[in-house]
């Protein structure tokens, strides 16, 4: 394959080689003339990245079979490369949620339907202990499907100092604070900021003291950033998320949207403070991950009021916004692949979020032609997006998975 690489301030011809039978990249060349036999030749109209990893996601598929109806593994996958995302990481809060070694895996045999890669998350819960072999695990402090959830900060301690010395994401929202506020009228005053940033901080403080390397997910909060920041400063490693919808909508535009109510979500959209806060952490390098928490449900129970957004499919799009609003390359490349692929790497036996010899052989290509984001060509099972109707700055030409190539239709 021949392209004009992503630099910052200039197009350099370069030939990618990945061989297709074990999907790695071979080599990556520059070139002073167009290469003749390429599989793909690309034009300066073109952004390559190394392939978007998305480290939150929910499937929804296990060994139940009980959600099956809102996305499994292959109906993901396909919305995961509609959207250039080559990679992702899928939560474990299902109704029998991989808790073990022996969940674990019969969880894990079901990801051989997805034609992306899947990394699978393992629950951690009142009365869990860590698995055999390395995983990563999530933690949901505030209420979640089946029993993975804690009710006090005494029981979360209690079970985390089981996992020392693990890599843990939290569901940041104190468990308490949502309880005092559950008769709000509102969804985002039912679970108000503050719930965030008290259990960011909690989440840090427990982490600190068993050793573990804490990411806070879907951060929402000005406050949530500052805590992070604090920590940072006093030498932990702490790791946190922001997805889409919390940097594109906030509570004033948020009626924007045809449905606003389908954006109702946990943590909620949140100020246009927040909003603004979090963009410009996006833009100064302090989030890690640009995750969406693609959630997806039926389109009647997201009319029932339901929380969660499918956000696959988008993926590459709300990328193409990002560049528009002046966020540079370097910045999208490292949220989008090269920290999620370094995330992977630990777990996975190949190294992910590269262009680079020895690196799994997966792109991400978008097309600098604007474009609208059309609920009939979404591949996602819950059949709409937050982002419908939105006219973006470019959309994903083509998918690269393991050498295999995925031309889009939208191209």
């Amino acid at each position: 394959m021949s392209h004009r690489s992503a630099g910052e301030n200039q197009s350099i011809l370069q030939r990618i080689e990945i061989d297709t039978r074990s999907g790695l990249i071979e080599s990556v060349e520059d070139l002073d003339v167009r290469s003749s036999n390429a599989d793909l030749s690309l034009s300066d109209e073109h952004w390559i990245f190394p392939g978007f990893i998305d480290i939150h996601v929910h499937a929804r598929e296990d060994v139940s079979s009980s959600q099956s109806y809102k996305e499994d593994f292959e109906s993901a996958g396909r919305a995961a490369i509609h959207g250039g995302v080559t990679a992702f990481v899928d939560m474990p809060n299902n109704p029998r949620p991989p808790v073990d070694d022996a969940s674990y895996a019969a969880k894990r045999e079901l990801t051989g339907n997805c034609p992306v890669d899947v990394l699978l998350y393992a629950g951690i819960g009142p009365r869990t202990r860590p698995l055999s072999f390395p995983v990563p695990y999530k933690a949901y402090m505030g209420p979640s499907i089946g029993d993975l959830f804690f009710q006090s900060e005494s029981s979360l301690r209690e079970t985390l100092a089981r996992y020392r010395g693990h890599r843990v994401s939290f569901h940041a929202e104190d468990p308490e604070i949502l309880e005092q506020h559950r008769g709000a009228p509102v969804h985002w005053d039912r679970r108000p900021a503050i719930a965030e940033s008290t259990a960011v901080k909690t989440a840090i403080e427990l982490s600190k003291s068993f050793s573990i390397v804490p990411n806070i997910c879907h951060l929402s909060t000005a406050a949530g950033m500052e805590h992070i920041r604090e920590a940072r400063k006093q030498g932990l490693e702490v790791t946190c998320e922001v997805t889409p919808h919390h940097l594109y909508y906030d509570q004033g535009n948020a009626s924007n949207f045809s449905i606003p109510d389908f954006l109702q979500c946990n943590p909620p959209i949140r100020s246009r403070l927040d909003r603004i806060a979090l963009l410009e952490a996006f833009r100064g390098d302090e989030i890690d991950y640009l995750a969406t928490d693609h959630a997806p449900h039926s389109l009647e129970e997201n009319e029932k009021g339901i929380s969660g957004m499918p956000q696959l499919d988008t993926f590459g799009s709300f990328v193409s916004w990002l560049l528009g609003e002046g966020f540079s390359l370097r910045s999208i490349r490292l949220a989008a692949a090269e920290r999620p692929g370094r995330f992977l790497s630990r777990f996975l036996p190949e190294l992910h979020g590269k262009v680079q010899e020895g690196f799994v052989g997966s792109l991400t290509i978008l097309r600098r032609k604007p474009a609208t984001v059309r609920r009939q060509d979404l591949k996602t099972r819950a059949g709409w997006s937050p982002f419908e109707g939105c006219r973006f700055e470019g959309h994903v030409s083509h998918t690269i998975v393991r050498g295999k190539i995925y031309p889009l239709a939208a191209d």
